[in-house]
């Protein structure tokens, strides 16, 4: 790794955590095979059949989890960055507190959720067992085999809490060291410390490589989010019964508060143009833009404006960006030292 390199990781790991959010529930799903059905193998063509994965249970029974796991996901790439090819997200320290805290809410509901799923499963695997009855009469010669193996795919009431996690974990970016010789035996030690030192080599490098496009990719994310919603509004405008409603402004000032907490690599272009339509146009009424067609036309050209710039520096090279934020970390060396 350069100097640069490693000045550039140790501020962002100033900036910000790895974060990594898991949603584990039962999906209530078994993946049917030929046998279950009473049916040989040989005699089945996926041309004509399609067995696949088949509801335990109705749907409904567990869409508070599925609603719960994509209020989670959504609140994850909204606040976050890929990291490493989608190893983890980066979470900048600005966007931490409400992000945990947003996440400690959906995990209380998550656990409120599995306890009253727990105290209805037996009952609801009852009733869904009756209507497998039902079902397996029409799908089979041997209905009984049927609901046999769909009765062996649900977890015993005791066993039902494994099947449920809401997992958070946030980590500090940090390179890899040399392995510490008192950990291998004396034998396997010469060899294995060349090895360990030779991954821990390899894997700096390319952190130490990636680090500068992930910062890139950061800020090209950020603009080209800036252009997608600023052609939504436009389209909203256009197509919208009341031609200008608040709800749309309001998403747009919004986006610019979400973008401060998130611009760690200090964006200044985007930040200001976002700042002058703020001032300009985000502090009049969407009740005003209607009854004045000056004035909207004047906020719809500055919106398609935004949209154009933002567009243009999306596809815009983001070295200047990338070095800016290597020299605050260059400035904070400095200081320290």
């Amino acid at each position: 790794m350069t100097m640069a390199q490693t000045q550039m990781l140790d501020l962002l790991t100033r900036e910000g955590v790895l974060l990594s959010v898991s949603v584990r529930y039962w999906r209530a799903a078994k993946k049917l095979q030929a046998q279950d059905l009473g049916l040989d193998p040989d005699d089945v063509t996926d041309r004509l059949i399609s067995l696949g994965h088949k509801r335990l249970m109705p749907k409904d029974a567990l869409a508070g989890f599925a609603l719960i796991e994509s209020r989670a996901h959504a609140l994850v790439d909204s606040a976050t960055f890929p990291f490493m090819n989608g190893l983890a997200r980066f979470l900048p320290n600005r966007k931490l507190g409400e992000v945990t805290r947003r996440l400690g809410e959906l995990e209380t509901e998550f656990r409120q959720a599995r306890t009253a799923f727990a105290s209805k499963y037996a009952g609801l695997r009852e009733e869904a067992l009756n209507e497998w009855h039902e079902q397996a009469r029409r799908l089979s010669s041997d209905p009984d085999k049927v609901v046999a193996s769909v009765s062996a795919a649900f977890p015993a009431p005791d066993r039902l809490d494994r099947h449920f996690g809401f997992i958070t974990s946030l980590f500090q970016i940090r390179l890899p060291e040399a392995l510490d010789a008192e950990l291998v035996q004396a034998g396997d030690r010469q060899e294995l410390m060349r090895a360990r030192e030779q991954a821990a080599q390899e894997a700096r490098r390319r952190i130490g490589e990636g680090v500068e496009s992930f910062v890139g990719d950061c800020v090209t994310s950020l603009r080209q989010q800036t252009a997608t919603l600023c052609e939504e509004m436009l389209e909203a405008f256009r197509t919208g019964k009341t031609g200008v409603h608040q709800r749309t402004l309001n998403r747009l000032t919004e986006f610019i508060d979400n973008f401060r907490s998130l611009n760690f690599a200090n964006d200044a272009e985007l930040d200001r143009r976002l700042t002058e339509v703020r001032q300009r146009f985000l502090n009049t009424t969407a009740e005003t833009y209607r009854d004045d067609v000056q004035a909207r036309t004047r906020m719809t050209e500055g919106i398609r404006g935004l949209a154009n710039a933002a567009r243009e520096l999306a596809q815009a090279d983001t070295k200047a960006v990338v070095e800016g934020f290597g020299k605050m970390g260059t400035r904070r060396f400095t200081l320290a030292a």
